[in-house]
């Protein structure tokens, strides 16, 4: 899983957006997480955790610890949040010595590409959960999935970046994205492209495998979040489900 856009490509993460912008999708998580945990600054492991966008506002409201596969993108999330405590780790396997207040994994749970992987990261996020803990998980559902474009674009010093992605289903399980980068460096041009295989799984196989490890889940809509950045007919529904561990 070495993807090129996450580590030698990293850097333009800055230039398409910063941490700042990821206030309004990370109180959403926030506020959900509270409604189900009154401890005061609570401990939380973020799984993939990217950048560290998210947890620029996170750290504001937890004790924050983040995991992610991709060295580049740790190293930005360092230097964006020198508060924090990263690990380089994969969140199907990693195994931390502490037990956590809240477990949270947004988007980068798509990576789970498979039911088998699918349960090996929800089993191990509910190991590191204290009892009465909660586990926030963000999800593409099979029902709602539709293919889509996107579009990201930014500009810093002589560097103009534009990012289209293509998503498409291509099994009953597993959509593709396709990720083209335009750069252009004063006269120069470059592109770079990459796909990536993503997973896509019923509302059945989610709350199985929530029932299986004893995980009691809210759920709520994100229909929106993404709608500046979309190109052409299409929508982009996320589900995000939040649940309590209810025993060991």
């Amino acid at each position: 899983m070495s993807w090129k856009v996450y580590n030698e490509l990293a850097w333009t993460e800055k230039i398409i957006t910063c941490a700042e912008d990821y206030e309004d999708e990370a109180m959403i998580y926030i506020q959900s997480i509270k409604k189900h945990l009154s401890v005061a600054l609570p401990s939380m492991l973020h799984l993939g955790c990217g950048a560290g966008g998210h947890d620029f506002h996170f750290k504001k409201h937890f004790r924050v610890t983040g995991v992610d596969i991709s060295p580049g993108m740790l190293d930005i999330a360092k230097k964006t949040n020198a508060e924090v405590k990263y690990l380089l780790g994969d969140m199907r396997t990693i195994s931390l010595n502490e037990r956590f207040d809240t477990v949270v994994i947004p988007d980068s749970i798509a990576y789970m590409n498979t039911f088998e992987d699918l349960e090996k990261a929800l089993a191990n996020a509910q190991r590191h959960l204290k009892p009465g803990g909660v586990l926030l998980v963000v999800a593409n559902l099979k029902e709602d999935f539709k293919n889509n474009n996107f579009v990201y674009t930014g500009t810093k010093d002589d560097i103009c970046l534009t990012i289209f992605e293509n998503n498409h289903i291509v099994s009953e399980s597993t959509y593709e994205a396709a990720i083209i980068y335009l750069i252009r460096r004063g006269y120069e041009t470059s592109i770079q492209h990459e796909i990536h295989t993503l997973g896509l799984f019923s509302r059945e196989q989610w709350m199985s495998i929530f029932s299986k490890y004893h995980i009691k889940v809210d759920e709520a809509d994100i229909d929106d979040l993404y709608d500046d950045y979309l190109y052409g007919e299409g929508d982009y529904r996320l589900k995000v489900f939040t649940g309590v561990k209810m025993d060991q």
